[in-house]
């Protein structure tokens, strides 16, 4: 078998190419259920060009492959969900491997839910995203995306915006191999600081076809890609990946058992952030040269590898930095973010009676990954109470002893602090579901979810020319005189999820009802070894030595503590669908929790030895879709107006008693908007498609900033204003056609304008990016083989606007460069 999804014979699919239902879920589970024989017309979930609206109660979209393949090689999975609408995404650069940020219906990437084949991609610590660690296109089936709410099944402490389900594909039944090369550059106007801005990624898949004759069958891939940042002189991104899966017919009722594994290294450096307000002067200034800018590189650092020498001895209290720090070495640009991530997947279906179906996917995953930058270490200590320190306090690092070798403690070593964290997770998501006739199905489900999360901050020494010796200081971190490794922060965390729910499904002439129940159970361990010295997380670390003086000098300080959080919740989930003809109304109900994520609970600790009570609240959603759907074989179509009642909002904001910034509980705001599509195929050799959204909220209270002289309080004007951070109404469209050998495709999308703080006296105005793509095929130069030359253009007009930021509370904070225009070229060969 040729890989026709990669080298599609026509630009979309017919009518019949595909029944797409049943990959419009996460797990294995859910996927078996929502199996089209509870719709009541079967010919209805079918694709157009690649876009479905699955006839389920929730308003979900999906993206299958032949929409993939034709977005850049390489490109990181989240910006090719861009094209759903309420969806809102910003690259870091054009080619998908530096990281971005996106909103689902407002909702930021910490209160989304990623999975691959029912795996959850989020953080188990910050619940974040990682953009530039998503599996390699080529091997994806299909993405689809619940707004707003998640499947009762779906191993989540923090999905309260919606879900980005990730399957990938099946391996072939015949042997063969793909193989695709691409190129590329960017060309940006008044590029002129002359680097090299080169793309190359390199992508191979096998195919073993059926090795048994008995359904055993396997692919492998591998893709390399290295390029250097678009925006200076320094910054550079190398990425290897590997994919795999082996799957295992079950007889022929479709049961299987399958085991998928994906392995990603990923190097690369921060670029391309400012303050917002640099930004925007300089595109009202219409300076699209601010984009490109040099760093000090190559440099050396003063005096021998890595050493400034220091005015007076380090050991003082109120350390003074000392004259003739060059710098070299400590820009944004210098720091790393490397990351090791790898997991296992298993999924498998078994028939235990004609009516009983038993689901099970369990998995692995593990991370090493870090991020930060240059800082200033210490040789000397510090005092308190006449004992002298070495450790993290009061943000110095204090080694106690030589570290330059030159016979003094009077010196500042140029070194390195990254935020180190290391995870081993394992899962598994099982359903039992029943079929009680053809008409009525049940299922029970558990699902678990345990992660080890290991934070560390271990220091290296620069190199004389302000590198780093290892992107991992873990691997060999700098020892104190005290003989251990010094770090700015020391915790472990256990994050465990137990799950039970249950969801039922009926059909009832033209109407389908869906009744769901979810159950989560959700405990985190905090286990912090050090002291907590401020409501906002700031630590004091030292180890082998007498706390004594120290505690005497810091009385506010909380000590080390073990503390274990527990939360739960029942979550209902129902739904309807009534069907008439070619079209159906839809309406949903979902209740969402969202866990605190690890900072916020690490920073509660600073109230442990001040009161009984300090476990931060959770945030909770109830989320309504009322909505219309048209679906035949040459349209897709979907309008679906929602409301969210979001309680319990999180945010960080000044406490009046500590005097200082704390998380805290901004109370309820009020989420709205209206999403539509439309995927229209005229003709076998087209397709048009149009897509918009509409995002208003409405914080319902004030949010105290602090206090003025008299003690009174002062406060933000929030309530009644619009959150920030996400756009208020965007709006795209893509175009399609064949012309023989050729295939042509234009997509466009408007983002609205975004406040950039939560009192919206400070806006960035919309955007609009257009990109190209087109197809050769060369079947007819390769001996009949599928081949073709793809091209694809990114942001085709050099659009200068404000990148990804994460919205404040009444100031402006950073934000990124927008990418400039990219053109590659690409050989796609199957044999």
């Amino acid at each position: 078998m040729k890989f026709k999804y990669l080298l599609a014979a026509s630009v979309v699919s017919t009518a019949s190419a595909m029944v797409a239902a049943p990959a419009a879920a996460q797990s294995t589970g859910s996927v078996e259920f929502e199996d089209d024989v509870i719709v009541v017309s079967g010919a209805r979930n079918q694709d157009v060009g690649g876009i479905e609206v699955p006839d389920t109660p929730k308003a979900k979209q999906e993206l299958n492959e032949e929409i993939i393949r034709r977005q850049r090689p390489g490109q990181t999975v989240n910006d090719i969900v861009n094209l759903v609408p309420g969806v809102s995404f910003q690259n870091n650069d054009p080619w998908g491997s530096s990281g971005g940020s996106f909103t689902i219906r407002g909702f930021n990437d910490s209160r989304i839910s990623q999975t691959l084949d029912g795996l959850p991609l989020n953080d188990s610590g910050n619940y974040a995203l990682y953009t530039n660690q998503q599996v390699d296109p080529e091997v994806l089936e299909s993405v689809n995306v619940n707004l707003g709410v998640t499947d009762v099944d779906s191993p989540t402490a923090s999905a309260v915006g919606g879900t980005i389900n990730i399957r990938t594909r099946e391996p072939a039944d015949e042997f063969g191999v793909t193989m695709t090369l691409t190129a590329g550059d960017t060309f940006p106007e008044g590029d002129n600081i002359g680097v090299d801005r080169l793309y190359g990624r390199g992508f191979v898949m096998i195919d073993t076809g059926d090795i048994t004759g008995m359904g055993t069958k396997a692919f492998a891939s591998a893709s390399y890609t290295t390029y250097a940042n678009p925006f200076n002189n320094y910054g550079e991104v190398e990425k290897q990946q590997y994919n795999g899966r082996i799957w295992q017919d079950i007889g022929s009722n479709g049961d299987f058992v399958a085991v998928a594994g994906h392995y990603n290294e990923n190097r690369n450096n921060f670029f391309g952030s400012f303050f917002v307000t640099d930004i925007i002067d300089a595109i009202e200034a219409g300076d699209e040269s601010f984009r490109f800018y040099n760093i000090d590189y190559p440099c050396t650092v003063d005096s021998v590898p890595g050493v400034f020498e220091t005015p007076a001895q380090v050991a003082v209290d109120g350390y003074v930095d000392p004259d003739g720090v060059n710098g070299c070495g400590a820009e944004f640009e210098r720091r790393y973010n490397p990351s090791n991530t790898g997991n296992i997947r298993g999924s498998s279906r078994f028939t235990l009676t004609p009516d009983l179906i038993l689901t099970i996917d369990p998995s692995y995953q593990y991370v090493k990954a870090n991020g930060g930058g240059n800082e200033e270490l210490l040789e000397g200590t510090r005092e308190y109470n006449g004992q002298q320190y070495t450790g993290f306090l009061r943000g110095g690092y204090y080694f106690g002893r030589d570290l330059n070798g030159d016979g003094d403690m009077l010196d500042e070593i140029s070194g390195f602090d990254p935020s180190q964290t290391r995870t081993h997770r394992f899962g598994v998501i099982s359903n039992l579901a029943y079929e009680i006739n053809a008409d009525h199905r049940v299922r029970l489900s558990y699902t678990y979810d345990d992660a080890n999360h290991r934070q560390t901050g271990q220091t290296s020494i620069a190199r004389i020319d302000g590198e780093i010796v290892d992107v991992f200081p873990v691997n060999d971190p700098v020892i104190t005189a005290d003989g251990f490794e010094l770090n700015k922060r020391n915790r472990q965390s256990y994050a465990t999820l137990h799950q039970v729910s249950g969801e039922y499904r009926g059909r009832f002439g033209n109407l389908t009802t869906v009744l769901g129940l979810r159950a989560p159970f959700f405990k985190r361990e905090l286990n912090q070894l050090c002291y907590t010295t401020s409501a906002s997380g700031f630590v004091d670390c030292f180890a082998n030595q007498d706390a004594a003086a120290y505690e005497a000098a810091n009385p506010n300080a909380a000590p080390p503590i073990s503390v274990t959080y527990k939360y739960d919740k029942l979550l209902p989930n129902v739904g309807a669908v009534y069907e008439f003809g070619d079209a159906s109304i839809f309406g949903n109900y979902a209740k969402g929790l969202s866990v605190p994520g690890t900072d916020e609970l690490y920073d509660s600790l600073f109230f442990s030895n001040k009161t009984d009570d300090f476990q931060p609240d959770s945030e909770t959603t109830d989320s309504f879709d009322l909505g219309f759907r048209y679906q035949n074989g040459r349209v897709q179509a979907q309008i679906a107006g929602w409301y969210t009642k979001y309680s319990n909002r999180r945010a960080v904001a000044y406490d009046p008693i500590l005097d200082e910034s704390i998380a805290r509980n901004l109370g309820q705001v009020d989420k709205y908007g209206i999403d539509g599509s439309v995927a229209f195929q005229p003709t076998n050799n087209t397709l048009l498609y149009v897509f918009g959204s509409i995002n208003e909220s409405e914080i319902k209270n004030d949010v105290q900033l602090g206090l003025d002289d008299d003690g009174n309080p002062i406060f933000a004007p929030t309530a009644g204003k619009n959150e920030s951070g996400t756009p208020l109404w965007s709006v795209g469209g893509r175009a399609q056609g064949s012309f023989g050998p050729v295939e042509l495709g234009v997509q466009v999308k408007h983002t609205g304008k975004r406040w950039v703080n939560d009192v919206n006296d400070l806006s960035v105005g919309g955007y609009t990016l257009v990109d190209l793509d087109a197809r050769i095929r060369l079947g007819e130069y390769f001996n009949g083989r599928d081949a073709a030359l793809q091209f694809n253009v990114t942001n085709l007009f050099d659009e200068f606007y404000v990148g990804g930021f994460g919205g404040d509370l009444d100031g402006a904070g950073f934000a990124q460069l927008s990418p400039p225009r990219a053109a590659s070229v690409s050989l796609i060969l199957g044999y």
